[in-house]
């Protein structure tokens, strides 16, 4: 029997969706990153919808992300390390919210992190 993939283990879109929501919640609470949610070009429904794509294409889901890569939907907004973590804290305090398990914590962490070259300072 193969394992679950991430999406599986994650809960699929549903529940990806409902963690999405919080970060998104997070980041317009968050004093370092606040205004840049609150100023975004796109709505936080259409930021919503992107990354629950985003994730559910990367995580072995069927969903299909349309979006921009990371490298291009960054270019030019000069993103710094401190708001960086500030959006890794986020995606863990929202992950804590819905009590996803460590494996499924430590491997989107990774994924996420794995993302930095294409979002700092470009």
């Amino acid at each position: 029997m193969s394992e679950a993939t991430l999406y599986e283990r994650l809960g699929g879109e549903d529940k990806i969706r409902a963690i999405v929501n919080d970060v998104v919640i997070n980041h317009h609470n968050n004093p370092a990153i606040k205004a840049r949610y609150d100023n975004a070009k796109k709505s936080d429904a259409e930021l919503v919808d992107l990354v629950v794509d985003f994730i559910g294409a990367g995580t072995g889901g069927p969903l299909e992300y349309k979006g921009m890569d990371m490298r291009e939907a960054h270019t030019g907004m000069n993103v710094s390390e401190t708001e960086f973590v500030a959006v890794l804290d986020d995606i863990l305090a929202a992950l804590d919210k819905h009590n996803v398990g460590d494996r499924e914590r430590a491997e989107l962490l990774a994924i996420s992190y794995s993302l930095k070259g294409d979002i700092v300072h470009i």
